[in-house]
């Protein structure tokens, strides 16, 4: 029997600094192919979990598991090397290399991740591209030269190339209209179907979840925590 795709147990986290913010986090789970809308208010420590859960930081206390790996056994570039492997992740901005082509920039994470990467991943690339919804021939065009509907979408395929278990997603329909945010969820949804990975989304946005196999207020799982100066 296949284990959750994430669990945290007892995590606590600080950030350093005389007015620090912490995070406190009992317990939360994932299962495996679930997809799960995690809502807050701006500052309500939305970036400081996923920072956890992608092991950019390493929690104080507790465990982050993620596929089976406890975080705090690895060190930081094994670290880096597991969320390569293990994780894709939709920036909020974006974060595309604006002067590569959309190939480069959908392949970049194979770079990192020798156990993601496939022979056929040029093919792969613009099949996700093709899937997304964008036009032909766009993988051989500059990241710049997109609208930002299409680097959006370029976003989603780097996230996705090599199937990683658990995709990650820091808000990234913020800057769309309804109408917009539902065809983009669609076409996510597709592909996150047809990879069968794990989705963790955070958002402010409550009406997005009817999408979601749960919708999860990060105040249930999880407490702030606010050093005065």
């Amino acid at each position: 029997m296949m284990g959750p795709a994430l669990k945290l147990d007892d995590v606590r986290f600080r950030w350093p600094g005389r007015a620090s913010f912490g995070l406190s986090v009992p317990t939360f789970r994932m299962g495996q192919g679930e997809s799960v809308l995690l809502i807050g208010d701006s500052g309500s420590g939305k970036s400081t979990l996923l920072s956890l859960v992608c092991g950019i930081v390493t929690a104080d206390t507790g465990r982050v598991v993620v596929a089976g790996t406890d975080l705090s056994t690895l060190r930081a570039g094994a670290r880096d090397r597991f969320r390569a492997e293990q994780i894709g992740v939709i920036f909020q901005q974006f974060n595309l290399l604006p002067y590569a082509s959309v190939s480069d920039n959908i392949l970049l994470p194979l770079r990192f991740a020798p156990k993601r990467r496939k022979r056929a991943a040029v093919d792969e690339a613009t099949a996700l591209c093709s899937a997304l919804g964008l036009p032909e021939g766009t993988t051989r065009t500059t990241a710049g030269r997109l609208s930002v509907g299409q680097q959006q979408r370029v976003a989603v395929a780097r996230a996705l190339i090599g199937q990683p278990p658990l995709i990650v997603a820091d808000e990234p329909t913020s800057a769309l209209d309804a109408t917009t945010q539902d065809a983009f969820l669609g076409l996510l949804f597709n592909q996150i179907a047809a990879s069968g990975s794990s989705l963790l989304m955070v958002s402010h946005d409550e009406r997005l979840g009817d999408r979601f196999d749960r919708v999860v207020p990060l105040s249930e799982i999880a407490r702030a925590e606010r050093q005065a100066a």
